[in-house]
This record gives C-alpha cells, sequence and structure tokens, in this order.
C-alpha cells in the first residue's frame, strides 16, 4: 500500500448554526463527510485517515470501519489538524492525499488525475488549483516566473495584487510523506487569524528547493465548499442534477428533473419511467419497466421489475415484479410484497407479507400479518393486531376471500380458500373452505320515515 489520505473533518460550521458536526449534513441522502470517503475510496487509496474535532464521537459513528479516526481536541489551523494524523502514518511511506470532509462534489476520477499526474512529475507536493470569476474567499495560487507555484495565500493576508488572482487553492493535496510531518513542525501561526495554515508547507517546500505542482481543474463546482445551509442547497441541488443525469445516461426517463429527487446511493434500472414529485432516498433498489410516480416517495426499499407506484409512500419495504401500489398507500416498514400483488388505494401495510397474486384494492389495513397467495382482501377489511400491551398475528391461507368491512381479531386464522362474509367481526379461526359469519339479526321497522315525520309534527 503507497496510497493513503487524510480528510480534514474537525470544524464545527458554527454558520450551519446546528448541534450537528457540518460534515455530517446531508447531501443528496449521504452525509458529506460519507460522500469523500466514498469518492477517496474510488480514487484508490487504501489507508483513510479522518481527523475529527467538534462532534467526533458523532464523526467516529459515521465513519465506522471505513477510515480510522483521530481528535484534534482544539482546531488550531489545518496544518495543525493535519499533525495529529502523524502517529498513524508513522510507518508509511508513499503519496498522501490531503482534503477537507465539505467537499461533497469531489470526484473519485479528479482525485486519482491529481495522483497519477503527481507521481509522473514526481514533484514533493501537488496542489489542485481552480480558476473563479469570484474567488473571494479563497487562498489565492502564486506562481513564479517559470509558472510554477511559489506561494499560497489566504484572503485575509493577501495583498491588493494578490486579491485579483483568479487561480485558487481547492484545499486538495498530494504530498510525498517522507519530509511532510517534519515540514508541519516548522509551519508558524504568522497570519490574521493566528493558525497554523496548512498553504504554508508550500512555502516552506520552495524556499527549500523542493519543486510544487498544480493540476487546475476544469470544473470548479467540484470544490465547492460548504459553510451555511444555503451552500448546502446549492449543492445538493447541482449533486442531484448529476445523479438524474447519470440516471438519464443509463436509459431511466425522468419526465421532469426540477421536481425529482433521487438520493446519490439509489438504484434504478434501464426503461422505468420517474414520474415528477417523486422522492427515491436512501438505498433504494428499483428494476426495470418500472413505473414510479407521480407522486411517490421511496425510502430503503426494493422494487422488482414491472412495477406501478402512484401517489404512495414505502418505506423498508420489498416489492415483487408487477406489482401495482397507490394512489395513495402506505407501506411501512417490513412489509413485503410478492409477485404481481396489487395494492390500492388508501391502504395501509405494515409488517406483512403479501404472497404472489394477492390484492388489497383498497381501504384496508394489513398489520403483522401474513397472506397467501390468490387472496383477496375487501374493502374495509382491518387486521386488529394490537390489544393495547402487545402485536398480535394474523394468518390468512391461499385463495381465501375477506368480505367487506371484516375486522380480523389477532392472534387469528384464516384457511385456505376460506371465506369471511362481509361486516363480520372474526374472532375465531375459519378452517379451510369454510365460511365465517358475525353479523346482528338485522331489524326492519316498517313506515319509520312516517313515524319520524308524525313526531316532528307534534314537537312543532
Amino acid at each position: 500500500m503507497d496510497l493513503a489520505a487524510v480528510i480534514l473533518a474537525a470544524g464545527k460550521g458554527t454558520r450551519m448554526k446546528s448541534k450537528l458536526p457540518k460534515v455530517l449534513h446531508p447531501v443528496c441522502g449521504s452525509p458529506m463527510l460519507s460522500c469523500v470517503i466514498d469518492a477517496v475510496t474510488g480514487a484508490g487509496v487504501g489507508k483513510t485517515v479522518v481527523v475529527a474535532g467538534c462532534g467526533a464521537d458523532l464523526v467516529a459513528r459515521e465513519v465506522g470501519g471505513r477510515a480510522e479516526v483521530v481528535l484534534q481536541a482544539e482546531q488550531l489551523g489545518t496544518a495543525h489538524a493535519l499533525a495529529q494524523a502523524g502517529p498513524l502514518l508513522r510507518d508509511f511511506t508513499g503519496s498522501l492525499l490531503v482534503l477537507c470532509g465539505d467537499t461533497p462534489l469531489i470526484e473519485a476520477g479528479t482525485l486519482a488525475d491529481l495522483i497519477d499526474n503527481h507521481r509522473a512529475t514526481g514533484v514533493s507536493a501537488t496542489v489542485l488549483t481552480t480558476e473563479m470569476a469570484d474567488p473571494a474567499g479563497y487562498g489565492r495560487v502564486v506562481r513564479d516566473g517559470q509558472g510554477r507555484v511559489a506561494k499560497i495565500v489566504e484572503q485575509k493576508d493577501a495583498s491588493p495584487a494578490e486579491e485579483q488572482v483568479r487561480e485558487v487553492n481547492t484545499g486538495i493535496y498530494c504530498f510525498e510523506v517522507a519530509g511532510l510531518f517534519n515540514a508541519l513542525d516548522r509551519i508558524t501561526p504568522a497570519n490574521a487569524q493566528g493558525e497554523y495554515y496548512l498553504t504554508d508547507i508550500i512555502d516552506i517546500y520552495v524556499r527549500s528547493g523542493q519543486a510544487v505542482g498544480a493540476v487546475i481543474l476544469k470544473d470548479p463546482n467540484e470544490v465547492k465548499g460548504i459553510n451555511d445551509r444555503v451552500q448546502l442547497a446549492e449543492v445538493e441541488q447541482y449533486m442531484r442534477r448529476r445523479v438524474l443525469g447519470d440516471l438519464m445516461k443509463a436509459g431511466v426517463t425522468v419526465i421532469d428533473p426540477l421536481s425529482t429527487f433521487v438520493d446519490r446511493n439509489a438504484r434504478v434500472g434501464c426503461d422505468t419511467v420517474i414520474h415528477p414529485f417523486t422522492i427515491i432516498e436512501g438505498k433504494t433498489v428499483i428494476g426495470e419497466d418500472c413505473v414510479i410516480g407521480p407522486g411517490a416517495r421511496l425510502v430503503d426499499s426494493t422494487v422488482g421489475n414491472g412495477v406501478s407506484i402512484q401517489n404512495s409512500v414505502i418505506l423498508k419495504s420489498y416489492l415483487g415484479d408487477r406489482c401495482s401500489v397507490g394512489p395513495f398507500a402506505y407501506l411501512r416498514p417490513d412489509t413485503r410484497l410478492g409477485l404481481g400483488v396489487k395494492v390500492g388505494d388508501f391502504v395501509e401495510i405494515k409488517k406483512s407479507v403479501i404472497g404472489d397474486g394477492s390484492k388489497v384494492p383498497h381501504l384496508s389495513y394489513v398489520g403483522d400479518a401474513t397472506v397467501g397467495k390468490k387472496v383477496n382482501i375487501g374493502a374495509g377489511t382491518i387486521t386488529c393486531n394490537y390489544d393495547g400491551k402487545k402485536k398480535w398475528p394474523t394468518r390468512i391461507g391461499d385463495g381465501a376471500f375477506i368480505g367487506s368491512n371484516t375486522n380480523l381479531v389477532a392472534p387469528v386464522e384464516v384457511g385456505e380458500q376460506a371465506f369471511t362474509g362481509a361486516g363480520s367481526t372474526i374472532t375465531k379461526s375459519i378452517p379451510a373452505g369454510a365460511l365465517g359469519v358475525e353479523r346482528a339479526k338485522q331489524t326492519v321497522v316498517e313506515n319509520w320515515s312516517g313515524r319520524k315525520a308524525v313526531k316532528k309534527n307534534t314537537l312543532s
């Protein structure tokens, strides 16, 4: 292993005005730090160190086993932050990528190009730069007469002439580790902020005769940092355009990209059509030839091929091939639909398995139930699964027919090919092939409307 990375993620992000560390705010469904880790991993990095500060325990929890986490207890600048990673890189001798955790748009290909250029030129350090029409707030890259990087000047320390420079530092570097941490020890906080700037290492390298290269990034959007929620929304909008663009290039039809929202970790198969006002979140996977929306929301769900979902909410559920859901259905977590299942309007299903070819057409609640194949559940059916203390299961066998407005009081079982009469409250199990009916005797009062009219006239 000769390639490592350090991600600087210790800042609190005071302008976010949040209890959550800045790098954990989500962009397109993933914390921005996770986006950076994914890019680093995609660039071929074998060892990653995250420097955490504010909310370090939360950062470590998000990082999990994808990187090692080291604490910067006191935030004294970027050079000080990088120095905290030194003990974890004591035995490392290769190239080191250094970048910030609040640049979620950076792509693995860009980092790979930076690494390749660094290695090909044999320099001690390579800076990723870009040109901006308005460079305000960014460190300016100052080059010498031969076009090499001479120094990087922070905005607050720049002279009027240096402020006119449009080439800026992106905060992303590739270093040779040999001598790097010794050079960090030579940096002093001689600047307006009183901090140890990592950019000062460029001046140290140049003064000692070590070459510093630069790679110019064509698209400055990739290195947009996030300091407040306005910038967070701007970056999210850019990433969503990128995600939808990739989907459309892969064969997915997006009717209106401006009103469609798909998270970066979602997957959608070719020839699927996504209608407006659809939200696809988390690690949702949608198959081919589906019609999703309008007005659908799917979260961490798996959807087979040829599925139709309209104006419905699907949470952590599985839908087999050729299912039809909605409009206005609600599938709660741990719902599993077999092949060709129909879930109609105003149906709620929770933690239930619905067998192949079964139908729950409308106005029903199915919870904690196991429903067999080719079952028809009539309108207004309710599984009464909660007794005030505990949830109880309902089981319905293959080919059963549940009449409209049936209450199934769990625990209860309806056998294969069994029937329930409309309007029944079923409290006892029904054997296979049997009919369960529970109704009060109907009473008919003749001339009821006439009697009401006489009573009204008498009172008046």
